[in-house]
């Protein structure tokens, strides 16, 4: 039995659902704020690495049999560790956490007053957040009914308003190009484009969507591989078109009220522009409904993952554990967190860009076993240069690495990584 039709449809709408949150909805209209006129070639950048590597990732993954049977391509060491980093990442530590910050500065601020307890208001949020996140979580098998079926369709329906209300009333066209859209956008926005982590939790959510295409009578493995493969391709394309709008937005927000501090702020200002106050009603029930869908995912992902790699705490115990930690760490704020993601998604990142691309050439690396830890090693070790650099360490002998510039510094290392890697594994056996 093959997944088709409207259960095709469902999975990967769920699939959709589980990517489309806080960083999805707060990067591509901050992108294009700064953009302005450069905005479609920052969105081709964008596009590669937050539609592109993710999809990538999705059937990367399936066709693997699994994220650590890919890592293993390495060594079984860094299968660990780069999995337990993975999942720690776009879990407890930052994404997860992040679905109930985003959201709560969207939905609550707005309609407070100046001299509200905003702190208070946030443990509050972040309790009912969870909770009912931690409901959902704690059947995986049904998140295809419960977001593929409702949530997500509301969730596009609400930014198509959005952006139909961009079209009919364009306010006063893109703005002018900043910083370092000006010289580079596309890398730009390929960088800017981590920061929806999507390319790591596309590593990741494979474990769950294929718990929910078994659930929907799909068993034989080959046809729940096939299966993962077409959700990724929808869930890409899905995820294309809201960016595109999303994009439009932020430009046109850009244009009409310059320098936004961000990408929330940008959406902000416009729906305002547009809309009045029943803007800000609206930008809370997109920023939640989207944040609570990731949230659900990740909870489910990583509390899979955590039961299979540590069975000696149920799946449903991991849930509650990564719903009361991700509480917490919710309550530093969303500066904070955001601060934290940069440094470890550019360690983070580079490896796995490494490991997708060169899984699409595994029938041509059989038995050339040094390709993957040498192309890793230097992938990694680069990039970890670079983050102690930014963290203040004196490294300037990085800055002469080609593409450093760029801050594409580890790209270079990689294809040398790669090549060294044929050359010492000799001849294919």
């Amino acid at each position: 039995m093959q997944l088709k039709g409207k259960s095709l449809l469902l999975v990967g709408l769920t699939l959709f659902s589980m990517f489309f949150g806080a960083g999805n909805l707060i990067f591509p209209p901050g992108i294009a704020a700064q953009a302005g006129t450069a905005t479609w070639p920052a969105f081709l950048g964008l596009a590669i690495s937050a539609v592109g590597l993710p999809v990538l990732g999705v059937v990367a993954v399936a066709r693997s049999g699994g994220l650590d049977t890919l890592c293993n391509r390495v060594h079984p060491l860094f299968s660990k560790a780069f999995t337990i980093a993975a999942y720690l990442a776009i879990g407890p530590c930052l994404a997860i956490p992040r679905t109930a910050t985003t959201s709560f500065e969207m939905a609550i601020p707005p309609f407070a007053g100046p001299d509200a307890p905003l702190s208070l208001f946030r443990l509050i949020y972040s309790l009912v957040f969870f909770a009912a996140a931690l409901v959902i979580a704690l059947r995986p098998e049904k998140l295809t009914d419960r977001l593929g079926k409702i949530l997500c369709p509301i969730l596009v329906v609400l930014i198509v308003v959005t952006f139909v209300g961009c079209l009919v009333n364009p306010l006063s066209g893109y703005g002018t190009p900043t910083g370092d859209f000006v010289t580079h956008p596309i890398v730009k926005g390929f960088l800017d484009g981590y920061q929806t982590m999507d390319t790591i939790a596309a590593l990741a959510f494979g474990i769950v969507i294929a718990v929910n295409i078994r659930a929907r009578g799909v068993e034989e493995d080959g046809a729940v591989v096939k299966g993962t493969i077409r959700s990724g391709v929808i869930a890409g394309a899905l995820l294309l078109v809201v960016y595109a709008m999303l994009a439009h937005i932020g430009a046109l927000s850009g244009g009409a009220i310059p320098n936004p501090t961000d990408g929330a702020a940008a959406l902000t200002n416009i729906v305002g522009l547009l809309f009045g106050p029943l803007g800000n009603a609206l930008l809370a029930a997109i920023f939640i409904i989207a944040c609570f869908n990731v949230c659900v995912g990740l909870i489910s992902s990583c509390g899979e993952f955590f039961h299979k790699l540590f069975p000696g705490l149920s799946y449903q115990g991991w849930a509650v554990l990564f719903a009361l930690v991700s509480m917490v760490i919710s309550n530093a704020g969303l500066a904070q967190i955001i601060s934290v993601s940069a440094p470890v998604l550019g360690v983070l990142y580079p490896m796995a860009i490494v490991l997708i691309v060169l899984s699409f050439f595994q029938r041509w690396l059989e038995g050339r076993r040094l390709v993957y830890p040498v192309a890793v090693l230097f992938a990694g070790v680069t990039s970890l240069l670079y983050a102690l650099q930014d963290a203040g360490l004196a490294l300037s002998f990085l800055d002469y690495v080609p593409l450093a510039s760029m801050d594409l510094g580890w790209l270079i290392p990689a294809v040398v990584g790669i090549v060294l890697g044929l050359l010492l594994s000799g001849r294919k056996r």
